[in-house]
């Protein structure tokens, strides 16, 4: 085979599937699940690309890269799973501009929506490899996970090994498409990714403003409150000054009680 892809395609997935026959294609997409930046979208129509030229089963290539997907997924499920959820909070606790309300939040999505997405994800570039992990910390019942990867993996890699085996030499055109298709969805997520940020410090630029502003509040009511000891000294001046007393000897006045005349 490597005399007939030699010129196209990444020489190691050609070297693996020249050594293992089809088995070596299913190591390859095992592989590109564990490190995401390996293109499936090369490796499954090279590898009907192959079939089609009589090197391997068109069978056994669709077998093997399932098998192939499903075991990288099950990998980063274990890594999930021995993660855990108190691992990821606390982790998400000390990252930059990341709350644990977000953890909670996007835990609560999961718990909803987790079958959809590791079915779907696994559709999606870069996601395809990732939904595994938070599917492992949320402990998804294994044989939930396994159906769902297994399904959502068979349609992916027979579209493009079926693809490959029916171009034939002009198998590559399937990856030129997918690989416009992953820069979207890549920057997509980019542009996600700088929303949320830029969100964040917006947010958090406006609280420490209000704070700033109910400092200057608090501050002003206290300089414009009136002190409590002016109040004593106000409420002393207020007194009444108590009329002085008669000087002995003088008479009582008329009508008023004092000493009897002699």
């Amino acid at each position: 085979m490597t005399a007939i892809a030699a010129d196209a395609g990444p020489q190691w997935v050609n070297d693996l599937m020249d050594a293992l026959g089809a088995p070596g294609a299913g190591l390859a997409i095992a592989l590109e699940n564990l490190f995401p930046p390996l293109p499936s979208e090369v490796i499954l129509p090279l590898a009907g690309f192959a079939a089609s030229s009589g090197r391997m089963s068109l069978l056994a290539v669709l077998l093997w890269t399932t098998a192939g997907s499903v075991i990288g997924a099950l990998a980063l499920y274990g890594v999930g799973a021995l993660l855990g959820r108190d691992r990821t909070v606390a982790i998400a606790a000390r990252l930059p501009l990341v709350k644990v309300s977000d953890i909670e939040k996007t835990e609560a999505w999961f718990l909803k929506h987790g079958t959809k997405a590791v079915f779907f994800g696994r559709m999606i570039p870069i996601f395809r490899s990732l939904i595994s992990v938070p599917a492992g910390v949320e402990r998804m019942r294994l044989p939930v996970f396994l159906g769902l990867t297994t399904l959502g993996s068979a349609i992916w890699n027979t579209v493009f090994v079926l693809a490959g085996y029916f171009l034939g030499a002009n198998w590559h055109q399937v990856s030129d498409i997918v690989s416009t298709y992953s820069k979207v969805v890549l920057a997509v997520a980019a542009v996600a990714v700088v929303a949320f940020i830029a969100v964040r410090l917006l947010r958090r630029r406006e609280g420490a403003r209000d704070r700033d502003d109910l400092r200057l509040r608090r501050g002003a009511r206290q300089a414009t409150a009136p002190h409590p000891h002016h109040d004593q000294d106000t409420r002393v001046l207020r007194r009444p000054v108590p009329s002085p007393e008669a000087p002995a000897g003088s008479a009582p006045r008329p009508g008023h009680p004092g000493r009897e005349a002699p």
